[in-house]
């Protein structure tokens, strides 16, 4: 991937696109190509290939995606599989018609059986049914691997396909409901420790393993693979250990400085038992995440408090 080399992110204001962009200007890279989505609505596919077509870049990173955790999911099923598979194929398509030179498709270990083997190894995909509550997104996911695939198979185009591992940190969506683990805990224990509360609730038993990669571990990964991959497999993205929700959630106090009791809501669903990702393939290519969890937690935190009232939480 040439330094002066026209490279097209989309998503590039949420939390996987951003990290990736500076990312990007960080290591040389200075013709980056971004498009609003009051500039460009994705789900809009003449739009998409206009774009792309009257653009021509060299390279494209694909980071946008509806996303959210099991409220988010469980409440707009039909959005989430609707605008997921849209993004998808419109820039897939519009890539090809491009002569894209490579193209890079970002799915989630979500994508995996609910009940796969762990670690949780490429091959697992479609080898079992999914975890209900977040289907919808990872269907569409699913779609887009695939497509990567079959536009390789049949057009030899170069579209490789990531699966990264529960991600975190700058930028994330810090909704109680709407948003993943570790934003939503941030945020709770932070208002909590503000209103003196004697005890913050937490959603289920606290007994599933979960696997977190900060999200500037993904945008190095991505530049990597985006050199140094070329497979039409699907390949992990993690750190290679998880932590139990608990586990997570005390350390997310700590970080925050809340002192209280923290109180499971065992009415809530857990999800998925575990959730670990095997990263041998990658780890094989010479990439390793590089950040531990209680660093990430404390860097996240950190930026939470420095947008105030700008903070995203919608």
């Amino acid at each position: 991937m040439e330094q002066d080399a026209k490279i097209y992110i989309t998503g590039h204001r949420g939390m996987v696109g951003s990290a990736i962009f500076n990312r990007l200007i960080d290591s040389g890279y200075n013709n980056l190509l971004v498009a609003t989505r009051q500039q460009l609505d994705l789900t809009r596919q003449s739009k998409v290939e206009e774009f792309v077509l009257d653009q021509r870049p060299d390279y494209m990173i694909i980071a946008a995606a509806l996303v959210g955790g099991i409220h988010a999911n469980s409440h707009f099923p039909a959005e989430f599989i609707r605008d997921n598979l849209q993004i998808s194929v419109n820039l897939i398509e519009a890539a090809r018609l491009a002569k894209v030179k490579k193209l890079i498709f970002l799915g989630s270990s979500c994508i995996y059986p609910k009940m796969a083997e762990q670690p949780i190894v490429e091959s697992s995909l479609l080898s079992g049914p999914l975890e209900p509550t977040n289907q919808w997104y990872a269907i569409a996911k699913i779609s887009g691997i695939k497509l990567c695939q079959a536009y390789r198979k049949q057009y030899n185009f170069n579209a490789i396909s990531a699966m990264p591992t529960n991600l975190y940190g700058p930028k994330d969506n810090f909704h109680d409901e709407n948003s993943h683990v570790i934003p939503a805990l941030i945020n709770r224990f932070h208002k909590a420790k503000n209103n003196n509360s004697p005890h913050v609730t937490a959603w289920g038993s606290g007994s599933p393993k979960r696997e977190f990669l900060h999200v500037d571990d993904l945008a190095r990964a991505v530049i990597y693979l985006m050199k140094n991959y070329e497979d039409s497999l699907p390949i992990n993205v993690g750190v290679g250990a998880d932590i139990t929700i608990k586990e997570l959630t005390e350390m997310v106090a700590q970080v925050v400085g809340y002192k209280g009791e923290i109180v499971w809501d065992r009415t809530k669903q857990d999800g998925t038992p575990r959730k670990l990702l095997d990263v041998s393939l990658i780890n094989k290519l010479g990439w390793s995440a590089e950040k531990n969890l209680k660093d990430g937690l404390t860097e996240t935190y950190d930026w939470y408090c420095r947008q105030g009232n700008d903070i995203r939480s919608k």
